[in-house]
């Protein structure tokens, strides 16, 4: 860590010399290939909705931990977000309920009990950091958290990768080779709601589901193989992440919205490529 701000203060940009730029990239490289790597499989699975859904319930995370006295209250967050996504794979398999349906009714119950909870008292303004994130306010503390994540996550990935591929791309094929697909899915989507649920504080709540998807649409509009969907969806989101958080200091502007814009971008300028 002691390196990481003698090699960035090392660039002749003005930005490059402030400690929580430094910082903020840092977390940004960390974070890129969770985004990459859960999105390409997102797009795959067609759950975009189901990690839009975890995004802003992660609200209710935010108000038990606040309930329980919490200073931090992302461990309430994680919990939260890992039971909901598990509660959501329950009753996707058990239930002849469309996934749409169920993920809705479960995102609106969930939304609507954190804001109750976050309202009384008319405190709900305290909280907004939480819609609209902060990544030049992450302490070493969690990006440490980050970083586990993130080897975790990756370890998941590397020893599950064509299982986790086939069944998201295949379901009814991936049965059929013998994968468990529901416990494959359950996997996939409790880490998805950790990543989220993690990254809200950051990054927001209204836009974290765009971080996650875009780099991956706009992979897929270019990718003609799965290890080149997989690379180009890693150098989306790191541009995005990069040059996002660049545009943003220079122009003031809420890190983590421009981050989104930049990969809106990316995915506009690839789409000529898809409809070839």
């Amino acid at each position: 860590m002691n390196l990481w701000p003698t090699l960035i203060g090392a660039l002749p940009f003005d930005w490059a010399q402030l400690e929580f730029m430094q910082m903020a990239l840092l977390a940004v490289l960390l974070a890129s290939p969770l985004y990459a790597v859960l999105g390409c499989l997102v797009v795959n699975s067609r759950m975009a909705f189901f990690s839009e859904a975890i995004g802003h319930a992660a609200l209710t995370g935010v108000a038990l931990g606040t309930l329980a006295g919490l200073t931090d209250p992302t461990p309430a967050v994680l919990l939260f977000a890992a039971l909901l996504a598990l509660l959501i794979a329950w009753l996707r398999k058990s239930s002849a309920v469309s996934s749409d349906t169920i993920i809705g009714l479960v995102m609106a119950g969930a939304v609507a009990l954190g804001v109750v909870l976050l309202s009384r008292g008319g405190g709900f303004n305290r909280y907004t950091r939480f819609l609209i994130g902060d990544i030049l306010t992450i302490t070493p503390t969690e990006l440490a958290q980050l970083a586990t994540l993130a080897v975790m996550t990756l370890l998941i990935w590397a020893a599950l990768f064509n299982r986790l591929f086939l069944a998201t791309l295949h379901p009814v094929l991936a049965r059929s080779r013998g994968v468990n697909v529901w416990f494959i899915e359950a996997l996939f989507a409790v880490v998805i709601a950790l990543v989220v649920a993690m990254s809200i504080a950051w990054i927001g709540l209204l836009v974290i589901n765009s971080l996650l998807i875009l780099p991956a649409a706009a992979a897929r509009n270019l990718a003609r193989s799965a290890a080149a969907y997989l690379g180009l969806a890693l150098l989306f989101s790191v541009v995005a992440g990069i040059a996002g958080l660049i545009i943003s200091y220079y122009a003031a502007t809420a890190t983590g919205a421009t981050i989104v814009l930049v990969a809106l971008l990316l995915f506009v300028l690839t789409l000529p490529w898809r409809r070839r």
